[in-house]
């Protein structure tokens, strides 16, 4: 039996990425695609069979994010995930897509000059999480502290501590904030261990 382990930055420094934190755990069953265009901080961890793709755009990942195993972040016209956020297995985030109002010819085989791309930049603020085999396409803001449950349709922007369900996205509920003293608590931790 195969078994993935864990690339660390000091695995990946010469990978040529445009910035690399400290403490990332990356999947050796990862596939990045334009790594000079993808930014990650402190204390990643992405698992087996995700994408990270930004050969024609970018993708900035903040602190201590977690994306589980096949998530597929397509970042053509920019993706920034900030602090302590969460992508549940099989998510997909689309800051573009093809037009398919028939205007245009679709798909990759097809030279650029006879396509066009719409959406736009994909945001999730802090303390965002989103469920299994949700998306998410551009331009969308995620407002923080912002919660989408599992195979949810996100489209347009969210307001922040909210909870999100459904096709499209509907709001279900208020989000509590109880941890935001949760994570005062663990930085305060993080900064005795240093």
């Amino acid at each position: 039996m195969l078994k993935s382990t864990y690339l660390t930055e000091h695995d990946l420094k010469d990978f040529g990425f445009r910035f690399l934190g400290r403490n990332i755990k990356i999947s050796s069953d990862a596939r990045v695609y334009g790594q000079e265009n993808i930014s990650i901080g402190n204390n990643v961890r992405i698992d087996d069979f995700v994408i990270l793709s930004a050969v024609n755009g970018e993708i900035q990942i903040g602190n201590y994010v977690f994306i589980a195993r096949n998530c597929h972040l397509s970042g053509t016209l920019g993706i920034k995930i900030h602090d302590f956020c969460t992508m549940a297995a099989n998510s997909i985030i689309y800051s573009a897509s093809d037009d398919y109002t028939g205007e245009f010819l679709t798909g990759q085989a097809i030279s650029r000059e006879f396509t066009t791309r719409i959406g736009g930049l994909v945001v999730f603020e802090k303390h965002v999480i989103i469920g299994s085999s949700c998306t998410v396409i551009g331009p969308c803001i995620l407002a923080e502290g912002c919660s989408v449950g599992s195979m949810t349709l996100v489209y347009k922007s969210l307001d922040p501590w909210s909870v999100y369900v459904g096709i499209p996205a509907r709001k279900l509920k208020e989000r509590k904030k109880d941890l935001l003293r949760a994570e005062r608590d663990f930085m305060d931790r993080e900064k005795d261990d240093v």
